[in-house]
Parts: C-alpha cells; structure tokens; sequence
C-alpha cells in the first residue's frame, strides 16, 4: 500500500534459512537479528512498535518503499492489506489508525472477470 505501517508496527520474524548466505536466503544478514535458534526479524522491529530497518521514506508518505523488496522476507510478501474476499485486514486498519491514516475501503470486485451467458438459441440443445 505503499504507507508503511505495517513495517513501523509489527514484528517481522521469519526462519533463519531466508538469510542470504549458505542457506540460500534471499534476505542480507546485516539487516537481520537473530531471535532464537531457528528464528530471525528484521532489525529494528524485534520488540514490535519500532519501524523495520529496510523502511526508507516518511510513513504515509509517497516515496516510502523498502530498500529490499525483491529481497523481503516470507511475512513480508504475504501480508496483505486485504482479506480473501476483498475486505481490508483489521490488522493493517488498525495500525494505519495508529499512524493517523484514513481507513481502507473494501477492494472491488473485478466485474471483468464476471463470465457472460449466452442462452442457448432453438436447434442449439440436442434432444
């Protein structure tokens, strides 16, 4: 969504085999705490309420973006602002609240996917 506040609230822990390194991760290790044995987070957000590290730019702010994206771990990339039928994830409304921005609307359904009928015209329908 391009806000932020989600970076800037929640704690993002992952398993530690998404570090780039040996593991074939993806995520740089210097960006990175180790919080148990087999568990890491993002700097910055490991007690939660503090914003990740890899945030640039002001929250609610054109311009903010992470300065990893391709390179973001699992709970990033599958957070999403909105549930599975289209109405917005009270987690991210709430901390969007928390931050002094506007509530999300539910997202619209995609009309053009609607598939049309044609009925079926006389001589169409074998006896």
């Amino acid at each position: 969504m391009s806000c932020g506040a989600c970076c800037a609230h929640f704690r993002v822990s992952f398993y530690c085999g998404e570090v780039a390194g040996e593991s074939g991760g993806t995520v740089p290790p210097e960006l990175v705490t180790q919080v148990g044995p087999l568990r890491a987070c993002m700097q910055g957000t490991e007690y939660g309420g503090k914003r990740c590290v890899a945030l640039r730019g002001e929250l609610g702010h054109s311009g903010i973006h992470c300065a990893i994206y391709e390179q973001r771990p699992s709970p990033c990339r599958e957070f999403s602002p909105w549930l599975e039928h289209g109405e917005p994830n009270p987690d991210c409304q709430r901390v969007r609240k928390g931050i002094g921005l506007p509530a999300l609307p539910p997202r619209p359904h995609d009309d053009d996917e609607t598939p049309t009928h044609t009925p079926p015209r006389r001589g169409d329908i074998a006896a």
